[in-house]
């Protein structure tokens, strides 16, 4: 909205041209959401705990956390919500299709999540609302997602599937790609909601994904270095940038009270949205397959938690200690800060690979 006011007076005011350009934009995105996040994180968290809202521990999770981390507020993913649609709306096109897929997608999870969170609250349990009953409210929001955003966007190649590291390896899915756009979605909000265990686990992979996919979007965006890194290009897709830099401003601020020992932790408020949101953004890059990579972490705890649901129920027998495997090294004798920064160091290295799939064509 500050964006579309601003035009109005480019013409009158020459410096205000800066404003067209979506890397001056992505910053301001980054700087808006992370300062009202640090703003309005502590009356937040001071207000949670006075409410009691508070995060339901897993009984049957390590014995540290049942002593350490009860009573400590949950839905922070509130937080980083507001800072993030605040900023978004100020300084992206809200006129660009995939801008609004985006905040679709953000704002619907993030209120499934916040359902999901009052119900463990409510009953004081960690179980929350069925999971059949989630994955299909998933389903229906994705749904309705990408088909709104298949009928609108100006793309002739929106169904194709591109894979990394190959020049023409190119797939028209057709009308299976609707299906395919919502596993991406769904199964990347899951995968955060997995990883988010631990104080600050998830938020600083986010960050690395978003900050890499923030440098693609951008790039897809824009004719010149689509061309020279032979990738799609899709008019209108480097608006992305600024979504991604409200996700990594918010996250940051975040970051800030959720740092060991954590003083909120953002619930699936927050995994929910921000899970979506980085399937989203893959989506609409058409980089479905480097999201997997650079977001590799997310995709490491999800395949834990199934194959540990599939081993027990055919042998009997579980493989990790506990899933998702983060748990597993806690009850190895990890400590947690060992866990979550050697965690951070295996996203590090997956975000300069999907990176470097840009280039290695």
């Amino acid at each position: 909205m500050l964006y579309q006011f601003i035009l109005n007076y480019v013409d009158s005011f020459g410096f205000l041209n800066v404003f067209k350009y979506i890397t001056f934009r992505t910053g301001l995105s980054f700087f808006t959401s992370l300062i009202i996040v640090l703003i309005i994180g502590g009356p937040f968290i001071n207000f949670f705990s006075n409410k009691k809202i508070l995060n339901p521990i897993r009984d049957d999770g390590p014995e540290n956390h049942i002593i350490k981390k009860i009573g400590t507020p949950t839905m922070g993913g509130v937080i980083i919500l507001f800072g993030l649609l605040v900023s978004v709306l100020c300084w992206a096109d809200l006129s660009n299709i995939s801008i609004i897929f985006c905040i679709y997608i953000a704002v619907s999870f993030g209120l499934l999540g916040a359902l999901d969170d009052y119900k463990k609250i409510k009953y004081n349990n960690s179980s929350g609302m069925s999971s059949k009953l989630k994955l299909s409210l998933q389903i229906f929001l994705g749904v309705i997602g990408i088909s709104f955003f298949v009928y609108f966007v100006d793309y002739q190649g929106i169904t194709n599937l591109y894979f990394p590291f190959f020049k023409n390896l190119v797939i028209n899915l057709g009308w299976f790609f609707i299906p395919f756009s919502v596993f991406v979605i769904i199964g990347s909000s899951n995968a955060v909601n997995l990883t988010d265990g631990l104080d600050g686990l998830a938020t600083v992979p986010v960050i690395l994904v978003a900050g890499c996919f923030a440098f693609i979007s951008y790039v897809t965006g824009n004719i010149v270095f689509s061309d020279y890194l032979q990738i799609p290009y899709i008019d209108g897709t480097g608006e992305v940038s600024i979504f991604c830099g409200a996700i990594i401003g918010s996250c940051l601020g975040f970051l800030w009270f959720n740092a060991p020992p954590a003083k909120i932790f953002m619930g699936d408020t927050g995994s929910l949205a921000l899970g979506g949101s980085l399937g989203t953004v893959g989506i609409i890059t058409k980089h479905e397959i480097v999201l997997a990579i650079t977001g590799g972490l997310f995709v490491l705890e999800a395949v834990s938690v199934m194959v540990q649901v599939i081993s027990f129920k055919l042998t009997g027998k579980r493989i990790f200690k506990m899933a998702p495997i983060h748990h597993h090294f806690e009850k190895k004798g990890w400590p947690e800060s060992t866990v979550v920064i050697r965690f951070w160091i295996i996203s590090i290295i997956l975000a300069m690979i999907g990176l470097a799939t840009l280039k290695l064509r």
